[in-house]
């Protein structure tokens, strides 16, 4: 199952921490790029950073909130909240999947 995880930054938080963890954080995303389709930053228009999206293929949405928490990332307080969706693909590759 396609889901999309959409991190919301804390605005708060240090500001040392993303480039602190980011080797860490780069690691984590290549050691699960089996499930990890797409993963990145969303910049707004001033090119600042204040959340952050992942495109996965897993089992369950469990297995994504699994993934969630085992980003070094999470225990860091970087991560203000963290919303989940299940996705229907319906294109792909240039192509309709329906």
């Amino acid at each position: 199952m396609l889901c999309t995880i959409h991190f919301h930054d804390n605005i708060d938080a240090d500001p040392d921490i993303r480039p602190q963890y980011m080797a860490q954080h780069l690691a984590f995303l290549s050691e699960n790029k089996a499930v990890i389709r797409a993963a990145g930053p969303l910049k707004e228009k001033d090119g600042t950073v204040k959340s952050g999206l992942w495109l996965v293929d897993v089992e369950t949405v469990d297995r994504a909130w699994e993934l969630v928490k085992a980003d070094p990332f999470c225990p860091t307080g970087l991560r203000d909240s963290v919303e989940i969706k299940q996705s229907e693909q319906v294109f792909a590759d240039g192509q309709a999947l329906v």
